[in-house]
C-alpha cells in the first residue's frame, strides 16, 4: 500500500483561508475544538478545523478510527471490510482524495455488473439501463429473463394507463406496484433497494432516492418513459457510478489522520466520551476510564476520569466548541442536556449489518460466474447481497493471486443479521454456504483459506420515508445552540458522498462562529 502524502496539504492559501489576516490567525491559534467520533465525518471536520490553525482533538471510542471505513485481513491479505467505494456524484469525495494526495490511487470497478438471485431459474444478470431497478423497456431481453413474459406484459400496462404524476404518494414500492406490477417490484426494484439502502421499496422516498424522477414522470406520463428519459438509453450497469482506492478505502482514513497530525491536532482512540459539560469557560469532555476496574460498590458510580491534554495544574482542557460526530444514539445522549429540543425529534431506526469476507482457494470462480456480485430477492436467501471483490477490483485481484475474495452481507432494516448470534467460525460457515448458493458454485469448507467478520450499526438510510424531515428538524435544533455542531450519517444521509460535504459544512459553521461571531 502506498503511503499517503500529508505533505501536500499545506496549500497555504487553503489552510489559511478563513484566518487570512494576522489578527484572525492569532485568534485561531488559541482556539480548541473537541470532535466526538473518529469516523469519516469526525476526521473530515477535525481536518477542516485544523486547517485554519486551530487545535482539534478527536475522541474516538474504538481502538481504531474510521468508523464504517475499515480494513480487514484474512490469510495474510488486506481488503476493505466496510465501505469499499464512494459515489462519484457531487465530486465531494474525489475532491477530498485529491486534496489528500490520493488521486493516483483512485480506481474504478471492473466491468461485469451484478446479478439478481432468487428468481425462477436461480439467477440472472441485473438488467442494465434502469433506475433503482425500474426498467425503461420491459421488453428488453435482460428484463424479460428476470420477470418473465407475464411480468413483461404487466409492466407494459404502465404505458397504457392514464398519465402519471406522483402527487402525494412518495413511496417507491407503491408507485412501482401500481404502475408496473409485482414482478418488477419484487424481482428488480426490491433487490436494489435492499442492497443499496437496506430497506424495502415501500419505505423508500422517491423524491430522495431519485430526485429527478418526479419531474420526468410529469413530462413522460409513465414510469418507464420517465426512466428512459432520465437514463437516456445509456445502458450503464447499476452501481457503475462509484470508485474506490487502490489498497482499500482505509487509505483515506490514514491520510486524514496524517493530515490532522501534521497540522498540529490529534486523534485519540480508545477514548469513549461519557459526558459533555459546559460552563462560562467552555466545554469539558468527560471520558470513561477504558481500563478494567473492580466492580463498583452498590449505589456508587463507575470511576471516570477527565483525560486529555492537561495544563500545569492537571486541570482538564477546556474547549471553545464541540462537534459531535458520533452515531445517533451516542450523539443524542451527549447532546440531550444542551439541546433539549432534540428530544422532540423522533430517532431513526438503525439497521444492524454484518459483512463476512471469505478468502477462498476456488479456481472455479476465476471466470466471475456472477459478475461483480449478487443482489437477492427479499426472502429468497439468508444473505442480503454478495460482492465478488476480487472480480470487482483489479488491485485486489492482483494482490490475491490465485485466491478469490468474496464478501457476504447479512441484515437489513427490520431484520437482524442471521449471523448475529453465531460465533465467528459458524458465521464463516454460513457465509460460505450462502456464497455457494448465490454464486451457483459448490464451495467446500476445505477451500476456505480464511475469513473476517465486521459488524456495523448503520444510520437510518437517507432515502427512507420521513428521514429527510427528521434530519432537517434535528439539524435545526442543534444549529440553534451556539458553540456546538453535529455531523455524521444520521444527519447527512448515508454514503460518503453525503457525509463528507456535511462534515465540512458543519466545521465551517463552527469556524465562522469562533472567528467572527
Amino acid at each position: 500500500m502506498s503511503t499517503p502524502d500529508p505533505g501536500r496539504v499545506p496549500d497555504p492559501g487553503r489552510a489559511a483561508d478563513p484566518a487570512h489576516t494576522p489578527e484572525l490567525a492569532a485568534k485561531a491559534a488559541h482556539l480548541r475544538v473537541a470532535v466526538i467520533g473518529g469516523g469519516v465525518a469526525g476526521l473530515v471536520a477535525a481536518e477542516s478545523i485544523a486547517a485554519i490553525g486551530a487545535h482539534a482533538t478527536v475522541f474516538e471510542a474504538q481502538e481504531r478510527a474510521g468508523g464504517a471505513v475499515r480494513s480487514g485481513e484474512a490469510d495474510g491479505l488486506v481488503f476493505d471490510a466496510g465501505a469499499e467505494s464512494f459515489a462519484v456524484r457531487g465530486g465531494h469525495v474525489r475532491a477530498l482524495l485529491s486534496d489528500l494526495g490520493l488521486d493516483h490511487r483512485v480506481v474504478s470497478p471492473e466491468p461485469g455488473g451484478a446479478w439478481v438471485a432468487g428468481i425462477p431459474g436461480g439467477a440472472a444478470p441485473l438488467p442494465q439501463g434502469g433506475l433503482l431497478g425500474i426498467p425503461a423497456n420491459p421488453f428488453a431481453e435482460d428484463v424479460r429473463r428476470v420477470i418473465g413474459w407475464n411480468g413483461t406484459w404487466r409492466a407494459w400496462l404502465d404505458r397504457l394507463l392514464p398519465p402519471l404524476t406522483i402527487g402525494h404518494d412518495h413511496s417507491l414500492g407503491r408507485l412501482v406496484r401500481r404502475r408496473m406490477g409485482a414482478r418488477v417490484l419484487d424481482r428488480l426494484v426490491a433487490p436494489v433497494s435492499t442492497g443499496v439502502y437496506s430497506a424495502h421499496p415501500d419505505d423508500i422516498d422517491v423524491d430522495v432516492a431519485a430526485p429527478t424522477l418526479n419531474a420526468a414522470l410529469t413530462r413522460a406520463g409513465s414510469l418507464s418513459g420517465a426512466v428512459a428519459e432520465i437514463t437516456g438509453g445509456s445502458g450503464r450497469a447499476p452501481g457503475a457510478a462509484v470508485q474506490g482506492l487502490e489498497g482499500g478505502m482505509a487509505g483515506m482514513i490514514d491520510a486524514l489522520i496524517a493530515r490532522i497530525e501534521l497540522l498540529g491536532s490529534e486523534v485519540r482512540t480508545g477514548a469513549p466520551v461519557e459526558e459533555l459539560s459546559r460552563d462560562a469557560d467552555g466545554w469539558t469532555v468527560r471520558i470513561a476510564d477504558p481500563e478494567p476496574q473492580a466492580a463498583a460498590a452498590p449505589g456508587t458510580e463507575p470511576e471516570t476520569i477527565e483525560r486529555g491534554a492537561e495544563d500545569a495544574a492537571d486541570a482538564p482542557v477546556r474547549f471553545d466548541a464541540v462537534i459531535v460526530a458520533a452515531d445517533e444514539a451516542t450523539a443524542r445522549r451527549l447532546l440531550a442536556p444542551h439541546v433539549p429540543e432534540l428530544a422532540a425529534v423522533a430517532a431513526g431506526s438503525s439497521p444492524r449489518i454484518e459483512i463476512v469476507t471469505l478468502v477462498l482457494d476456488a479456481p472455479e470462480l476465476d471466470a466471475a460466474p456472477r459478475g461483480s456480485g449478487v443482489l437477492t430477492v427479499p426472502g429468497s436467501h439468508i444473505a442480503k447481497a454478495l460482492t465478488h471483490s476480487s472480480a470487482k477490483w483489479a488491485w485486489l485481484r492482483e494482490r490475491a493471486g490465485s485466491r478469490q475474495v468474496v464478501r457476504v452481507s447479512f441484515g437489513s432494516a427490520g431484520e437482524a443479521p442471521a449471523t448475529g448470534a453465531l460465533d465467528d467460525e459458524a458465521a464463516g460457515r454460513l457465509a460460505l454456504a450462502e456464497a455457494s448458493a448465490l454464486l451457483g458454485v459448490a464451495l467446500r469448507p476445505a477451500q476456505l483459506r480464511g475469513s473476517h467478520r465486521a459488524r456495523f450499526v448503520q444510520a437510518q438510510p437517507s432515502a427512507v420515508l420521513g428521514a429527510a424531515e427528521r434530519r432537517t428538524a434535528a439539524a435545526a435544533a442543534i444549529a440553534a445552540v451556539p458553540g456546538v455542531a453535529a455531523t455524521g450519517a444520521w444527519l447527512s444521509g448515508t454514503g460518503l458522498a453525503q457525509v463528507v460535504p456535511h462534515a465540512k459544512a458543519e466545521a465551517e459553521r463552527i469556524r465562522h462562529a469562533l472567528l467572527w461571531d
